[in-house]
């Protein structure tokens, strides 16, 4: 699907259908005043004194087939003092579903109504904008690569944001662009995470991140079992012992135009392309679902898609490291046992006391060499981590722990501002390393039930430098929904929110 813009007003407008935003008792010259002067018949339409503008409501209007808009798709958004972002991305959403549903090929978005709901959220119409094309994106995405028979309704070809003005700003514009970029590299990272274990092996996984390198002309590393022995990420390999797949630890380096000198912003994701819980077996129940345990790699991976799609017109400041840390954690001959000890990345010793909390000795060994390779500015950790931190926040948020008061700000406004919600907790350090006592070791890798989510964070700590700026993002509960923006599966979560920590500023977005 295309994004187009289309200017001069209703009587200029050409769509098979144009989608206006209505709320809850208002009427067609209020929700729609614009269109309600290009499109008499719908001042008149019979079905308008039976649609209210509630929250569930969506109406089809259908005018003379001769007129250019023949016709309007009014969606409820609520009431309007109870209306919030995500209301209106699922808003969209379902919009945009029911246009594919009905074969219309062609989209608009009433400009009018979008600037009225930017007026009553309280943010700017090009922010809106932003919002409105992502989600129109992201509800039609389709995972159906192993189904034989495929959806007979295609695609919308194109979707326009249809303004009054003789111009469309430049503003709106970028934020068209910078929307398009997300949704490409979040559909990336779907894909990713949604593909079964069977196929998106460490290995191709490793291929797949060298494809994006090679695309937009960033540098690519593989480190395959030979090369992480001689780094010393036994904590990694001990994870990936019991498989038949070997780990890859892939890294895509990105060097924007004049960025020479500057300290990189390092992205670190869990890649776990299938966990079992190794020889702590996890349940039978839900086990399927674990493909997705390498979400964390998948929405790193999505970040440089992203930064791709943008360049060369819209740099940051910074290069970006994108470390994705691939492994499989089966159970067999070879794999580790609770009680076996190892030495992590950073000469800490390690008793693996359960083999289920595998993604923090990934993680570990995986921060302790990007700081020693990289020396970041920055450096965000995401990762499916602790069933723990659903427990605590619920489904569809993510927990948030970082050294940084302003990195952590920064994380926690751009994801509740983004759909990626999250809430930081703390890192309650002498708790933390409590729970982790060993007897034999340094810290064992798995501690206490109660506050799980923090003892693993402050696990990571470990491995962090002291004065790194660090955050760590545990989305166990966000990687896997269903929304009128998401199909069932595997969410992409993370990708907008860790893009936010790639800029200096908000407005190196929009050069």
């Amino acid at each position: 699907m295309d994004i187009r813009f289309q200017t001069g007003g209703p009587s200029q407008w050409k769509a098979d259908v144009v989608v206006t935003f209505v709320f809850e008792g208002e009427g067609v010259e209020e929700a729609c005043s614009a269109l309600a002067q290009s499109a008499i018949w719908l001042s008149i339409a019979p079905a308008w004194r039976d649609f209210h503008g509630g929250a569930e409501e969506s109406v089809m209007f259908y005018g003379p087939q001769a007129m250019e808009i023949s016709r309007v798709l009014g969606v409820g958004l609520g009431k309007a003092d109870k209306a919030d972002m995500t209301a209106f991305r699922y808003a969209v959403g379902k919009a945009v579903r029911r246009c594919r549903d009905y074969d219309l090929a062609t989209v608009g978005l009433d400009g009018a109504s979008l600037a009225r709901v930017a007026e009553k959220l309280g943010v700017s119409f090009d922010a809106l904008a932003r919002e409105a094309v992502i989600a129109a994106y992201l509800a039609l995405y389709r995972y159906d690569r192993w189904k034989s028979e495929k959806s007979p309704h295609a695609d919308p070809r194109w979707l326009a944001l249809m303004l009054e003005g003789e111009y469309v700003e430049n503003d709106v514009r970028a934020q068209a662009r910078l929307a398009e970029a997300e949704a490409r590299g979040i559909m990336l990272a779907r894909d990713a995470a949604n593909d079964p274990a069977n196929v998106m092996t460490p290995s191709a996984f490793a291929q797949k991140a060298e494809a994006v390198a090679s695309k937009y002309g960033m540098k690519a590393l593989v480190l395959g079992p030979g090369e992480l022995a001689a780094e010393g990420m036994n904590a990694y390999l001990a994870v990936a012992r019991g498989s038949a797949e070997e780990p890859r630890m892939v890294v895509v380096e990105y060097a924007p135009r004049g960025s020479e000198g500057q300290k990189p912003v390092v992205l670190v994701g869990k890649g776990l392309c299938f966990d079992s819980g190794g020889i702590s077996l996890k349940p039978a129940k839900g086990m399927e679902e674990m493909k997705g345990d390498m979400s964390g790699a998948a929405a790193v991976l999505g970040v440089m898609e992203a930064l791709g799609q943008l360049a060369p017109s819209v740099e940051p400041k910074r290069p970006v490291i994108g470390i994705m840390a691939c492994a499989e954690n089966m159970p067999g001959g070879h794999a580790t046992r609770p009680g076996d000890i190892v030495i992590a990345k950073n000469g800490k010793s390690v008793e693996i006391v359960n083999t289920d909390a595998e993604g923090r000795l990934v993680l570990a060994d995986a921060l302790a060499w990007a700081q020693e390779k990289y020396e970041p500015f920055r450096l965000v950790d995401i990762a499916t981590l602790t069933g723990a931190c659903a427990v605590a926040l619920g489904p569809d948020s993510a927990g948030l722990f970082a050294s940084d008061d302003d990195l952590a700000d920064l994380l926690h406004k751009a994801g509740m501002a983004l759909g990626e919600r999250n809430w930081r907790l703390p890192l309650w350090t002498a708790m933390g390393l409590e729970g982790l006592k060993s007897s034999c070791a340094d810290m064992a890798n798995s501690g206490r039930r109660e506050g799980g989510a923090i003892n693993a964070a402050v696990f990571l700590q470990q491995f962090v430098r002291e004065g790194v700026c660090w955050a760590h993002i545990d989305m166990a509960a966000a990687d896997n929904g269903e929304s009128p923006i998401n199909a069932r599966g595997e969410t992409g979560f993370g990708v907008r929110t860790l893009l936010s920590a790639v800029w200096d500023d908000d407005k190196d977005m929009l050069q």
